[in-house]
């Protein structure tokens, strides 16, 4: 007991100290040492951290957030919603008065659908194998799995979804005058739901073919239970596309020798169908929040932020960005902390996973680590071990520290919720404002402590 008062009276005078230094007012400083959310333990804070978590708000970064997966949407590769997109990410950097620069790159065509019933549109994939840049609007038909087709289905739209769908029913459908076909995806596992895709046809259709997320099917099948739906499908050829990364930086405040750069990362397109709250929205918007947390604080370092683009097409823009980077400029790199999926209310998804690419301690991870253990969430957080899939993958091989940081289930990092890549990844059904504050608190610690060594 006697210790655990010590260690409060010790991080106490830490952040009073602190407030003087910074402009932090007392009560303000106190705040910061008290015990964090969801935190097991009292912080036991080091100089560099009471200005972070004692500014930083994650209901600061919902507000961008509501932008992000509520107002704009699924942001696909190079198409309107990532453009709109980057331009508001780009926009608040700017008014952060950080030095921004948008690193354009191509990308391949884009193959969307849309389903619209009354007032309700909807988001799918299409395929490119199906009629392009077209409309159809009729009466829906359900033929489950696609096994048992009626012999005359002209001027039909044709729903074909289940577990296994039969290979060659939209053919079928198609032959029998279809007007389009959807075809949905059901997961054999309850706990699991499958997201909108672009169906891959063996054989060239004349019709729209879209593929619909298991959520899609299952609000659709709600309808036809209820009566007759007629609905409205679309089909785009997206062609020519470029896609953005958005970079900010500071520079260091410190006069003297260059002691490089920390980054912190995140991407902020989405996938079809998908507004991408979580994924990866929450990123996104815990980096605009410690851009403003961190834009005046005295560093030896300089800040760099990162938004990538094109993420979900294979680390399209985190490839493009670190491949143009000359020797020296990677070299200065000390650190890439990247941030996807950083905020889920999954339940079970209760583990803060520290993620290397090859599952060794690096500075990234041992930052993040450290600032776990003074800030008293370190019973929560799991690492490093090894997994890619994400941004810090292109740093990784280019030999620059890097980490990837995310809420994650017990079992491992590879346990993600439900609804990760569906039209339910909303700020309403998939995101926790603790989690995100954690997970602000942690980068935004470990960051600025190693920005000022």
């Amino acid at each position: 007991m006697a210790g655990l008062r010590r260690r409060e009276v010790l991080a106490g005078a830490v952040a009073l100290a602190g407030a003087a230094t910074i402009g932090l007012n007392p009560g303000t400083a106190a705040a910061a040492t008290q015990q964090r959310p969801g935190a097991q333990f009292p912080p036991s804070l080091d100089f560099g951290d009471y200005p972070v978590i004692a500014r930083v708000r994650s209901r600061r970064a919902l507000e961008h957030l509501r932008v992000l997966s509520d107002k704009i949407g699924p942001r696909i590769a190079g198409t309107e919603g990532e453009l709109r997109a980057k331009d508001y990410i780009a926009k608040v950097l700017r008014e952060l008065r950080y030095q921004v620069t948008l690193q354009p790159f191509p990308i391949a065509d884009k193959f969307l659908g849309g389903l619209s019933i009354g007032r309700d549109s909807w988001q799918t994939g299409s395929s490119p194998q199906g009629a392009q840049d077209v409309t159809r609007e009729a009466v829906v038909v359900d033929a489950g799995d696609g096994n048992t087709l009626p012999d005359d289905l002209t001027g039909k739209i044709v729903l074909i979804a289940a577990v296994t769908n039969k290979a060659d029913a939209y053919l079928t459908a198609a032959q029998r005058g279809a007007d389009a076909v959807l075809i949905g995806r059901v997961s054999a596992d309850p706990a699991r739901k499958l997201s909108a895709f672009s169906p891959t046809l063996a054989t060239p259709v004349t019709v729209p073919v879209l593929g619909l997320a298991q959520v899609q099917v299952e609000r659709l099948r709600e309808r036809l239970a209820k009566g007759s739906v007629t609905a409205k499908v679309t089909a785009t050829h997206h062609k020519n596309l470029t896609s953005y990364n958005v970079i900010a930086e500071r520079p260091a405040t410190f006069p003297g020798k260059d002691n490089g750069v920390v980054m912190v990362t995140a991407h902020y397109d989405s996938v079809p169908g998908s507004p991408g709250a979580n994924d990866d929205g929450s990123g996104t918007v815990l980096c605009l929040e410690l851009a403003r947390v961190l834009r005046y604080l005295p560093t030896n370092k300089a800040l760099r932020f990162a938004l990538w683009g094109s993420e979900e097409y294979g680390l399209i823009g985190s490839r493009h960005y670190v491949s143009n980077l000359s020797d020296p400029e990677a070299k200065r790199i000390a650190g890439c902390f990247q941030n996807d999926m950083v905020a889920t209310s999954y339940d079970p998804a209760n583990i803060y996973w520290l993620l290397s690419v090859d599952g060794a301690d690096n500075a990234t991870t041992a930052a993040v680590n450290a600032a776990a253990k003074r800030l008293g969430y370190d019973p929560q957080v799991k690492g490093p071990v090894a997994r890619g899939s994400s941004d810090h993958v292109p740093f990784f091989e280019r030999g620059i520290a890097s980490g990837n940081f995310s809420w994650r289930g017990e079992g491992g990092p590879a346990l993600l919720e439900p609804t990760y890549h569906t039209p339910e990844d909303t700020i309403k059904d998939n995101v926790s404002l603790e989690r995100l504050q954690v997970s602000l608190e942690l980068i935004g610690s470990a960051a600025y402590n190693l920005l000022r060594k």
